[in-house]
């Protein structure tokens, strides 16, 4: 056979294979193609569940409560709808109003002292989806409201426990936050301090909800007039709501009426005269999600509480002890700078407390404008 007969290398057809790599390659992307489909499948139904399903009502008020919390309120409507939205903060505007018009009865009784109680006890606290801590101070007397140490600026509380000498504190009322960026100079309601008149933004309203002490460090809290709280004594106080506790009972009936999950804050009193501040973190997934008003109330109800109301909370819920900031507050930015705080002393008659407003217009007063340090 001659060699023309045979066939050449280069006549053979030959079937080229494809590299290992792009086979794996393509097996990759129709893996994740179709677990994106899966996800986008999932999240309508779940959309579909959340919107439609009559099961899923609790579940989406509570998103929306507890968008209502947030600087992001207005998504809020995404969930429950823009109407329903403006009606349901001002439902709960109004039942807080109603919650601090029962009068407080409550009393304080010394119990003898068996074993001397240190002035300041702090321990933790934790349920479903939040961790926090609880402060209790043994004598009621020795709090008072700090405010800020220079004009045109909130302050934060660390700085506050520090420049007074206090041995604590905890963030107090609430304050205008336009955007969720404000100096924290501007207080909503009223401020007392040392029996004295620090702030009234009242305008024109007659009453307002307040958290406070008298003289003989006896909590109040609720609906009151000016003349009413001057009437009382009242010593040291700040404009909040709402009340969770009066005459011992609870005023939050479920967890479905505890305006959604958040960072809290609020005050209570035992009826041997401790007082009881529940801070409670939130927004920080793996740690603690938050609590709503009545794992609040439940906590204060558990520790003896006869008179409890909710103090600002968010990212302005902080606890100090000994200048070290005791909880994980949830703002990006750190501790806010803040209008008021309670303080505990050990000498509170040597606390060095100004008038920062006096002879301001809380009118002008610009909550937005940029700190000045």
């Amino acid at each position: 056979m001659s060699s023309s007969s045979l066939p050449q290398r280069n006549a053979v057809s030959k079937k080229k294979k494809k590299p290992v790599r792009k086979r794996k390659k393509k097996s990759f992307l129709r893996t994740l193609s179709r677990l994106f489909l899966i996800l986008i499948l999932l999240l309508i139904a779940g959309g579909s569940w959340l919107y439609f399903a009559p099961s899923a009502h609790n579940l989406r008020y509570l998103i929306a409560d507890t968008l209502i919390t947030t600087q992001h309120r207005y998504m809020a409507k995404y969930i429950i709808g823009e109407d329903e939205l403006k009606d349901r903060v001002k439902e709960y505007n109004e039942r807080f109003v109603h919650m601090g018009d029962e009068k407080d009865t409550h009393t304080i009784v010394q119990p003898p002292v068996e074993v001397e109680k240190p002035l300041v006890e702090i321990e933790e606290v934790s349920g479903t989806g939040y961790s926090g801590y609880v402060m209790t101070v043994n004598d009621p007397t020795k709090v008072r409201l700090g405010v800020p140490g220079k004009i045109g600026s909130g302050e934060k509380v660390s700085s506050m426990v520090s420049r007074t000498g206090a041995i604590a504190g905890v963030n107090g009322g609430g304050f205008a936050d336009p955007n969720w960026k404000g100096n924290g100079f501007k207080p909503i309601g009223l401020v007392i301090s040392q029996g004295k008149l620090f702030y009234n933004g009242l305008g024109g309203k007659k009453s307002t909800q307040i958290v406070g002490l008298d003289k003989q460090g006896k909590m109040i809290a609720g609906n009151y007039s000016l003349n009413e709280l001057s009437d009382l004594g009242v010593q040291e106080a700040v404009s909040f709501q709402p009340r969770l506790i009066v005459n011992g009972k609870g005023l939050i009936k479920n967890a479905a009426e505890g305006w959604g999950i958040a960072p809290r804050t609020a005050m209570g009193q035992r009826d041997d005269g401790a007082l009881l501040f529940v801070v409670i973190d939130g927004r920080q997934p793996g740690y603690s999600i938050g609590a709503n008003l009545y794992d609040v109330q439940q906590i204060m109800l558990k520790h003896g509480a006869v008179i409890a109301a909710n103090l600002d909370g968010g990212s302005s819920t902080v606890l100090v002890k000994d200048n070290e900031i005791v909880n994980k507050p949830s703002s990006q930015y750190g501790e806010r700078y803040l209008p008021t705080a309670f303080l505990v002393f050990e000498h509170p008659e040597q606390a060095d407390i100004t008038n920062i407003w006096e002879g301001l217009d809380p009118a002008k007063i610009d909550a937005g404008k940029k700190r000045t340090h």
